[in-house]
């Protein structure tokens, strides 16, 4: 996940092996939608409330490649992503994308990423 992404994870007290059940449910076609260019909707229930009142992710995800959680969002600030934000994010995804392990190795150590 990427900084921003654990930051607002921790401030909604989602914890890390929420988030990797949700990746695991996620790999197994568990989702609520695919944005397309890389970019998928998944819940992600927050502590003490059910998965349909609690928080949206957007995971960029390359099959045998690589699954990053980037933005999180709870359903009651927002039901969707703007144009503008879906833009942007769709740009990110292609930066991350085109990452090679060593530098995601170097962003890991950084903390610009943290692994689930």
């Amino acid at each position: 996940m990427t900084k921003q992404f654990a930051k607002w994870a921790k401030k909604q007290k989602i914890q890390t092996e929420d988030l990797a059940n949700a990746l695991e449910e996620f790999k197994k076609g568990g989702y609520e939608a695919n944005l397309g260019a890389y970019l998928y909707k998944k819940r992600i229930r927050f502590q003490g409330k059910g998965k349909s009142g609690s928080g949206r992710s957007i995971i960029v995800y390359k099959k045998g490649d690589r699954a990053i959680f980037i933005h999180g969002f709870a359903k009651k600030e927002k039901a969707n992503l703007s144009k503008k934000e879906f833009l942007l994010l769709k740009e990110f995804a292609k930066v991350l994308l085109s990452l090679s392990r060593e530098k995601i190795d170097i962003a890991l150590q950084n903390g610009d990423f943290k692994e689930v």
